[in-house]
């Protein structure tokens, strides 16, 4: 088990670290949070021409044929810069949807422009209880000829109103629907750096996708997401945890730097200690998915039991230690805060994570 980058995935990080120094500051970040779309297509453009949208798709469908661990050293530097792109959405909820679907006339049309970036694509599989898969419940196929209509509401669907496809789980299994097609309400919620809304069906058509086991494509798509989505929280950590050391270094208080001070010291050393253990977490995950795909079910839970609480006790740490600043609109400390409290809850809550562990340990 390899838990450290090589000297391509160290680059990678690089690479995407600079891309996003020069087009996503906080500046732009705060400029594309009050725009109808919310996300930021210039950068999604430039993300796609690096290569990053397409890191975990098959070579033959026009991806890079690299792996998770390479996705997810991308989506590290995205959360780090709460980079307003529907990586999340697209390049992993949808990409890894459609592979573990194994249609080959749906992957063959999908796959190679999401790779590209020219089209992003959603998932849409939680109900109005926010429960992954509860969708199944909320929304109704049937046969209409040869075509089938969907009617009810999905809810909590990343980056959907953008979406050119979505691909909806229903009581009689996967569907895939016209971006276009779908009436979208936005949600409102606490992170405004990434959007959220409820898909309304009604006899909207859709495409069947044939497959033999429906609940465990939603189960291989959770795990896939709950590594990313760490990754992606991994980078809020690291960031926060910069943050909060450069400022307690220049922040003077008394006469002497407020870091000096043993209380804030020490509170320091816990949000390392913090990152540390997360990265180790996330790097097991990561490679196990690559290397050991059929082990992945219990490194992933233990991704989000371990990573979601950290990830939101380090930005409510690190705003704290800002002190007053830390609470205003112009520090991005309560950007940090909110992504990582949405994404705390993103696929479900901190005790549904522990129970789901706790099932797969069988304990």
């Amino acid at each position: 088990m390899r838990l450290i980058l090589d000297d391509e995935q160290t680059q990678l990080a690089t690479s995407v670290r600079d891309l996003l120094g020069d087009h996503c500051t906080s500046a732009r970040v705060r400029e594309v949070i009050t725009t109808d779309e919310g996300i930021d297509r210039p950068l999604w453009t430039k993300l796609a021409e690096l290569g990053a949208a397409g890191l975990a798709v098959g070579e033959e469908f026009g991806g890079a044929g690299a792996g998770h661990v390479e996705r997810c050293v991308v989506l590290a530097e995205l959360g780090a810069a709460l980079a307003p792109v529907p990586y999340l959405a697209s390049a992993v909820l949808a990409a890894d949807t459609v592979t573990a679907l194994d249609d080959r006339a749906l992957a063959e049309e999908l796959l190679p422009d999401l790779a590209s970036g020219q089209r992003t694509a959603a998932i849409a599989v939680a109900g109005a209880d926010g429960t992954w898969g509860s969708s199944a419940e909320s929304v109704h196929a049937a046969r209409d000829g040869d075509l089938w209509r969907l009617a009810g509401e999905a809810a909590f669907v990343v980056d959907g109103p953008t979406a050119d496809q979505v691909l909806v789980y229903a009581d009689h299994g996967w569907f895939a629907v016209d971006g276009g097609a779908v009436a979208w309400r936005p949600s409102t919620t606490l992170d405004p750096t990434r959007r959220i809304a409820r898909a309304e069906l009604v006899g909207t058509a859709a495409r069947h996708i044939a497959c033999p086991d429906p609940e465990a494509v939603l189960a291989a798509v959770w795990d896939r997401a709950a590594v990313a989505l760490a990754a992606e929280q991994l980078g809020v950590m690291r960031r926060v945890l910069d943050e909060t050391v450069d400022y307690a270094k220049a922040r003077v208080q008394f006469g002497r730097p407020i870091g000096s001070y043993q209380a804030v010291k020490h509170a320091c050393a816990d949000l390392y200690a913090a990152c540390e253990q997360a990265e180790a977490v996330v790097r097991h995950a990561a490679w196990t998915a690559d290397h050991d795909p059929a082990e992945l079910p219990v490194p992933a839970a233990l991704a989000q039991v371990v990573l979601s609480g950290d990830a939101f006790d380090t930005a409510a740490a690190g705003l704290q230690l800002h002190g007053g600043i830390g609470y205003t609109w112009e520090h991005d400390a309560h950007l940090y805060y909110k992504r990582a409290k949405t994404s705390e809850l993103l696929l479900g809550t901190p005790a549904s994570h522990r129970a789901l562990l706790a099932e797969r340990l069988g304990v």
